[in-house]
């Protein structure tokens, strides 16, 4: 119901978005238009638009070009994901066929091109360096986080601090770009502008964090993918370094070897491994600390429906996890 409330404070915003998204989408190349489209509507929550909106207005900002910046956001974002399904060689996403597992790899990676080549197109529209510049190199940052992923896929021997590193540019990043972007475009002051930036970047490390307990105790109705799928692609998340950290030898080398060999073998004692540790918690602490963090950063913004969204948005970020 949360999630309801903070939707409705930009309801006809994001429609606008929508229409918009679907109008930019349009390509003389079917193909194009058809992938984009199919992984364009299965985009779940829409959050990084929702925090151009949100962060704008909080901002005080009053004209049309926010609708534009968060549909920029939208694929960029989407962009991401074309190409992640490919690296990842998934196959579901939201409980739907990946379009690299509906129409091959190559289609995937160009129509990823594509979305980010239209992204820029509207970026320019903007007319803003400062915007261009953030959102440029946000997106050479996320590109790097993907490459510190794949780096680091079936290692178990990731510090704590390598893996926040890895999350904060393969996902804060573009929550940080999205909220930051949105008091660039309403003309914020330097307390807000910072605050508003920060804000998105510890949101975006709330929301990942909570993302990789989910995989440990999820399900896949509400997540759209398994649990386990990140042990299955030998993907060490913090659950699991601080489950190594605080276990046995025997439990400790059982999951160096579950990383290792990725597979859903061991997954069942795993799972009581992380669960007896304490991983679970210790993960939600840090999910719970970095939501506080990016609440109390709105304190310099006036009070308004969209500030009071944001805040809201810190509790959903959190509240995923029973």
């Amino acid at each position: 119901m949360t999630a309801q409330r903070i939707h409705d404070t930009v309801a006809e915003d994001f429609s606008r978005v929508n229409d918009l998204i679907i109008q930019r989408l349009a390509s003389d190349v079917p193909m194009v238009e058809k992938i984009a489209q199919y992984i364009i509507e299965s985009g779940g929550k829409r959050l990084r638009p929702l925090l151009v909106l949100l962060a704008s207005q909080a901002a005080g900002y009053s004209k049309e070009d926010h609708l534009k910046l968060a549909a920029v956001i939208e694929f960029l974002h989407t962009a991401t994901l074309l190409h992640d399904d490919v690296v990842d060689t998934s196959d579901m996403r939201r409980g739907r066929s990946t379009a690299n597992a509906k129409w091959g790899n190559a289609p995937s990676v160009l129509v990823g091109d594509f979305l980010y080549a239209r992204a820029f197109e509207m970026m320019v529209e903007l007319e803003s360096l400062p915007i261009m510049n953030v959102l440029s190199r946000a997106t050479a940052v996320i590109a790097e986080g993907e490459v510190m992923q794949l780096m680091n896929v079936k290692n178990p021997d990731l510090t704590e601090d390598q893996y926040m590193a890895v999350i904060h540019n393969k996902t804060a990043m573009l929550f940080e770009a999205s909220s930051h972007t949105g008091a660039l475009l309403a003309g914020a002051n330097p307390e807000q502008e910072s605050a508003l930036k920060n804000y998105g970047k510890h949101l975006g490390l709330a929301f990942q964090l909570v993302d990789d307990v989910l995989d440990y105790q999820g399900d896949a109705e509400t997540m759209g993918k398994n649990v386990g799928d990140d042990l299955a692609e030998g993907k060490t998340t913090l659950p699991l370094i601080y489950a190594m950290a605080t276990s046995n030898e025997e439990e400790r080398q059982l999951i160096r070897q579950a990383i290792r060999r990725g597979g859903l073998d061991d997954l069942p004692r795993v799972l009581e491994i992380v669960t007896a540790s304490g991983a679970i918690e210790y993960t939600m602490t840090k999910a719970r600390e970095q939501a506080t963090t990016a609440c109390d950063l709105l304190a310099c913004l006036p009070a308004s429906p969209y500030r009071d969204a944001l805040e809201l948005l810190t509790e959903v970020a959190v509240a995923r996890v029973s």
